[in-house]
């Protein structure tokens, strides 16, 4: 099966202003949220939003773009994972702040 990775920042081209806007909306929160319970990464379709397919794809790629996640393919499926040891290197505990802030 190919796998082929969709464009996103290199490690040193994630901006903290484009991390903390991309993760300023609920929708991303939650997506991020389910992400970082799956290591292996999740079928975009398979996270369970209250959004249609084409506002689920937008809130993926802003998250992509921004540097928080990172989506390749596998056949049909787009498989997106959370760029936790990147995140980390970069702005060491945001993430856990943000996934352990109450709801």
């Amino acid at each position: 099966m190919t796998r082929k990775a969709l464009p996103q920042p290199e490690r040193d081209e994630i901006r903290v202003e484009s991390v903390l806007q991309a993760l300023g909306e609920p929708v991303r929160l939650q997506i991020i949220r389910a992400l970082a319970d799956a290591p292996e990464g999740i079928a975009c379709g398979e996270i369970e939003l209250p959004v249609t397919a084409s506002t689920r794809a937008h809130h993926l790629r802003i998250l992509r773009e921004a540097g928080v996640l990172s989506t390749h393919t596998e056949g049909t499926r787009r498989i997106s994972t959370l760029r936790r040891e990147d995140l980390e290197t970069l702005y060491p505990g945001l993430l856990t702040g943000i996934l352990t802030a109450p709801r």
